[in-house]
């Protein structure tokens, strides 16, 4: 009996998978006779990603700081990757949108715990004194955050409460833009005059944002929920699972990441102002601006008092 594999089978099915692209079998075989091997380095881009750590400071701990907004980036790319799949599922089923849900859940906790990091991870000092050459750059400029609420939600629920009344599906984006909760925290309440954060942050990201608004109108997370079943939509777990998420993200985390905020801003160390200008406290606690994802999942008691014994 011979030794030698048999891989008949398996060049029956690239034959099939390159014939089906229309694509000649032979070469992607003769090109496997000199392709290097795979090594984690390469695969993972690690020295490229270690090389993206650059401080504006001699400060040691700038590197903690870079470093953990960079991993966050990286978590909130997963996010949105999740995101995407329930958006896109033609089929869409409460097993499959529960586990999605959860994943994202599960990045959430993550996020949420570890700002510890970032809390008892830096010199009060330090930070206090890099902080300034970070003007006027703010963690309010994370567009990948943004197009996770876009994602999440209908357009009404990321709206300033002020403009809630006149503004409905019919609005157009551009409009709707200008009145989003988070627009407060980059204007002047008085002048409405926006700030060089807000400023930099639209000339950068207003035409991407304005292009996802639209894309995810009718399918972010809420809207595909409200298309299940109502058998559906009333799946203990399903339900938990999207209660958990909104909590998560606009309490729980937004809390975690408030703390972090005072625990140095506040510390009497410096003019205890945000890098960007915002009144960081209204715009950061979940008592003033009342996010909330998935509104009716929640009694009108949790409504009230959302975000106010924590």
């Amino acid at each position: 009996m011979s030794d030698t594999p048999n891989f008949n089978d398996i060049i029956e099915q690239l034959h099939k998978k390159y014939t089906d692209i229309d694509q000649d079998t032979d070469d992607h075989l003769f090109g496997l006779l000199y392709s290097k091997p795979i090594t984690y380095w390469d695969y993972i881009q690690t020295d490229a990603l270690l090389n993206l750590q650059i401080q504006r400071t001699t400060l040691p701990d700038e590197m903690v700081f870079i470093a953990y907004h960079q991993i966050n980036e990286l978590i909130f790319k997963m996010i949105l990757w999740e995101i995407g799949q329930v958006a896109d599922k033609k089929d869409l089923n409460v097993t499959f949108f529960e586990s999605k849900i959860m994943r994202i859940s599960r990045y959430f906790d993550m996020l949420t715990t570890s700002f510890n990091i970032m809390r008892e991870g830096m010199e009060v000092e330090q930070y206090m004194k890099f902080r300034y050459t970070l003007t006027p750059a703010s963690g309010f400029q994370s567009a990948q955050y943004r197009l996770i609420e876009f994602a999440s939600t209908e357009l009404i629920n990321l709206i300033d409460y002020r403009f809630r009344k006149n503004i409905d599906r019919n609005t157009p984006f551009t409009h709707a833009f200008e009145h989003l909760y988070w627009q407060a925290a980059g204007k002047d309440h008085k002048t409405g005059k926006k700030s060089t954060l807000l400023i930099n942050f639209e000339k950068r990201y207003k035409g991407d944002f304005l292009r996802f608004m639209e894309k995810y109108n009718t399918k972010n997370l809420w809207t595909r929920f409200k298309e299940l079943p109502e058998k559906d939509q009333a799946d203990e777990d399903l339900v938990k699972a999207m209660r958990h998420y909104d909590y998560t993200v606009n309490v729980t985390w937004v809390m975690a990441h408030y703390n972090t905020a005072k625990h140095y801003i506040d510390s009497g160390i410096g003019d205890g102002e945000a890098t960007g200008g915002s009144d960081w406290k209204k715009y950061m606690h979940p008592k003033y601006q009342r996010r909330i994802f998935f509104p009716d999942l929640w009694t009108s008691k949790e409504l009230k008092e959302w975000g106010q014994n924590i």
